[in-house]
């Protein structure tokens, strides 16, 4: 049997910050509870056999507008500031990419101007007073020929449907600018943890005395066997609920790494970038839009900037999600929607249950919304626990015995 104050069912970011929160702060004892092999959920990092840090579940470009945020993670790294560049590979050739003035030069084959390039859009975009799906979000701003261009393809390998069946908010993400600032992303914290991000959770779990984990673990089959006053749930929702209205659709991804050694990047032809050699392609991650099955090749040493003659790329293929294989993306849809909502309603009945994060409550958060999700429900456990609605019920250790 074992006893803990808090049961915490996931050991990503949302677990693991409200686990650290709790033990460093309460003196709560906290036992995290993770399926995988490792903590840090899809963030987790690691060097490969060619000593190349490689983020394992798909490129993690950490951002934030919230100095609490940054404030709070800066405890457990030091950083590495980065912008984050990315290009899109079309109809032969590497494309500026969010859409920029830059990009604009490449489609008419000389320099350009902000009003000339602002005048273009004004032609040739669709006007939609309130774009209600991916489609017209952006043939609202750049028109037929850019959509498909950069995004339609983009967005049927990712989703498996059309734009114009998802919500306005996923293809509404990309930024299109008519100056010439090329950064895939505005916010005014960007950076990578300095040492990885799994350097980053462990120094989180040094941090917190009252915390044990239990790795490769399907909390199902040991929830019987907890005794714990409240219970942190990071995980599919519709999986708590034993799929009661039906499974949730969610996108997984597959990944299929190549390394390169400094001879066979000589032997293909692949100069240096910018003087720098020991480089693949010539941006952190290149978008597919048209061509190939997979969406994406990320090449993250671009933004490691890690000291090794040695690469590593890794191409992203979308992929159906079903038992075994990881959720990754809510699918932002109408139908997907409803059924959620069935579950949120079950949801907000539970006192001794706290919902955290993208999984949990289905919504495409950005790794800092789901830090700053975390801190919010920590303070609302702490309040709780204040006011004695709810109550220690371990010491501060852990008690871990046979049952």
């Amino acid at each position: 049997m074992i006893t803990c104050d808090y049961l915490i069912v996931g050991g990503g970011f949302a677990g693991l910050v409200m686990a650290e929160r709790l033990s460093s702060e309460l003196g709560a004892s906290c036992l995290v509870i993770e399926q995988r092999e490792h903590i840090g959920g899809n963030c987790h990092d690691e060097y490969d056999d060619h000593g190349v840090l490689v983020h394992k579940y798909g490129p993690h470009y950490f951002r934030t507008n919230s100095p609490r945020i940054r404030e709070y993670l800066s405890r457990f790294t030091e950083w590495l500031s980065c912008d984050y560049k990315i290009l899109s590979h079309s109809e032969g050739r590497f494309w500026k990419f969010p859409i920029n003035l830059n990009t604009y030069e490449q489609i008419i084959g000389r320099d350009s101007t902000e009003a000339e390039f602002a005048a273009y859009l004004e032609r040739v975009r669709v006007p939609i007073a309130k774009p209600a799906n991916s489609e017209e979000v952006i043939v609202s701003q750049v028109g037929w020929e850019l959509y498909r261009k950069f995004f339609e393809g983009y967005t049927l390998k990712q989703w498996k449907r059309h734009p114009r069946e998802l919500d306005a908010s996923v293809c509404g993400r990309i930024p299109i600018r008519t100056n010439r600032d090329d950064r895939y992303l505005v916010d005014e914290f960007q950076a990578l943890p300095k040492a990885g991000y799994h350097r980053m959770f462990q120094n989180m779990l040094q941090a917190s005395p009252g915390v044990k984990v239990l790795l490769k673990t399907d909390f199902r089959e040991v929830l019987p066997h907890i005794k714990h006053r409240h219970l942190i749930y990071t995980g599919p929702v519709d999986l708590f609920y034993h799929h009661r209205f039906g499974h949730l659709p969610y996108r997984s991804l597959r990944f299929e790494r190549e390394s390169f050694t400094p001879e066979q990047l000589r032997a293909a032809g692949r100069p240096a970038i910018s003087g720098r050699e020991g480089f693949w392609q010539p941006a952190m991650q290149v978008n597919y839009p048209n061509d190939h099955g997979f969406t994406r090749i990320v090449e993250v040493k671009h933004a490691t900037r890690q000291q090794t003659e040695n690469t590593t790329i890794v191409r992203e293929f979308p992929d159906d999600y079903q038992d075994g294989k990881v959720p990754y993306y809510p699918v932002p849809a109408s139908d997907a929607k409803a059924i959620y909502e069935k579950y949120r309603a079950l949801a907000e009945q539970e006192s001794r249950v706290s919902f955290v994060g993208r999984l949990a409550t289905y919504r495409y958060y950005n790794m800092d919304q789901v830090v700053g999700m975390a801190l919010t429900e920590y303070e609302k456990l702490k309040t709780r626990t204040e006011t004695g609605h709810l109550h220690r019920l371990a010491p501060k250790t852990l008690k871990i015995q046979a049952a």
